[in-house]
């Protein structure tokens, strides 16, 4: 079975930075579509990017031109890059399938994002 694994997370200024990776396990991450989600303190979980498994992304319009999937099959990673972070992104991100079910859920990553 899948587990994943995310890191990357941490606190930055407003209009920061930070690129996120979720490693996987298994061989089958490399024929599903992955995603990036994120929870914030009473709030749903969303889903902010996807990526297909021939590497076509798609965005939220909350993080378009702002953040950038992308993803390594060679080495079961999917990676996050998060530019000109805003304060209301604060949340524990996670990956996993974007479509047609989930797998475990990880740990998720913290993104605190303060002055």
């Amino acid at each position: 079975q899948v587990q994943l694994v995310e890191s990357g997370g941490g606190l930055v200024q407003p209009g920061g930075s930070l690129r996120l990776s979720c490693v996987a396990s298994g061989s089958a991450f490399r024929a599903y579509a992955m995603g990036w989600y994120r929870q914030a303190p009473g709030k749903q979980r969303e889903l902010v990017a996807s990526i297909n498994s021939l590497g076509r992304p798609n965005y939220a319009d909350s993080v378009k031109g702002r953040f950038t999937i992308s993803r390594d099959n060679a080495k079961n990673t999917v990676y996050l890059q998060m530019n000109s972070l805003k304060s209301e992104e604060t949340a524990v991100y996670y990956c996993n399938r974007a479509v047609l079910g989930y797998f475990p859920w990880g740990q998720g990553t913290q993104v605190t994002v303060s002055s």
